[in-house]
């Protein structure tokens, strides 16, 4: 279910309240995507126009095609109730909170706990020398030249070292 449910159809002869849609849940494409590369091609299908955001438009439509009813006012208020940066639209960060939900922000915590173990003394980054470190502390040896060959796996824009979003996408 999702955002409370399909809406239901009205019986004939009984008139319904305008109630205010429920607060918006995690979607119920959570179960089914379980890392970040799946993540983004869901972003990407949701994403119709390209422009790298999800508008309370495409979010309707990309609901509808999934077999989830969502009323233009449901849309609106998830992209609002999700959107970190005011824009009105649905990023990719924004759009994982959302989907994740409440197991999301357990998660991201997690990770940086992990990070923390391998970085240098609060510079935001794994290095050879740091990674090296937090591997012999686990009772494995390696050289910084080890290192640094395994940090060049996932190194994705090349300077050398591994930020919290390199190390995210490593670990997921």
């Amino acid at each position: 279910m999702f955002f409370g449910g399909k809406s239901q159809p009205k019986q004939q002869g009984k008139t319904e309240e305008a109630r205010p849609p429920p607060p918006p849940q995690p979607l119920p494409i959570a179960q089914s995507v379980s890392n970040s590369s799946s993540l983004r091609q869901v972003f990407c299908y949701f994403d119709e126009n390209g422009d790298g955001k999800i508008s309370a438009r495409e979010l309707q439509t990309c609901m509808r095609s999934i077999g989830e009813e969502l009323s233009h006012e449901e849309a609106v208020s998830v992209v609002a109730s999700s959107d970190s940066d005011g824009d009105g639209l649905l990023g990719f960060d924004d759009f994982v909170r959302l989907v994740e939900g409440d197991e999301g922000q357990e998660k991201e915590k997690n990770l940086w706990e992990a990070f923390k173990v391998y970085q240098e003394a609060g510079d935001g980054s794994i290095t050879p020398r740091s990674l090296r470190r937090a591997l012999g502390k686990l009772g494995e040896t390696k050289s910084v030249e080890e290192c640094r060959i395994m940090i060049q796996q996932y190194d994705i824009n090349g300077d050398g070292v591994i930020t919290f979003d390199e190390f995210r996408i490593m670990i997921l």
